[in-house]
């Protein structure tokens, strides 16, 4: 009989790796995941080609995002604009 990984025993392993390869890990697992909800005819796991989708359309727009974010020249300050936010709201209240 082959060797038999529980579930546990992956975590476990997965924990001590960094963090940087546990994303690693994660990303391969979700293309991995991903792939198969993406056979033709596979009809096992709806819900898995329903995620695939929405990560489809996640990607799509991070693309589309980050297209429009190099399109915009100059310098920003996010925790400025936060604390501009923040401001005026509270002088709403």
């Amino acid at each position: 009989m082959a060797n038999v990984v529980t579930l546990r025993q992956v975590e476990e392993l997965a924990g001590q790796l960094l963090p940087e390869q546990q994303l690693r890990l994660v990303n391969h697992l979700s293309r991995r995941l991903a792939a198969a909800a993406r056979k033709p005819g596979d009809r096992r796991c709806p819900r898995m080609q329903e995620r695939a989708q929405r990560e489809a359309a996640a990607d799509a727009l991070l693309a589309e995002l980050d297209a429009i974010a190099e399109s915009i020249s100059g310098e920003f300050d996010s925790a400025e604009d936060i604390r501009q936010i923040r401001e005026e709201r509270s002088s709403r209240l």
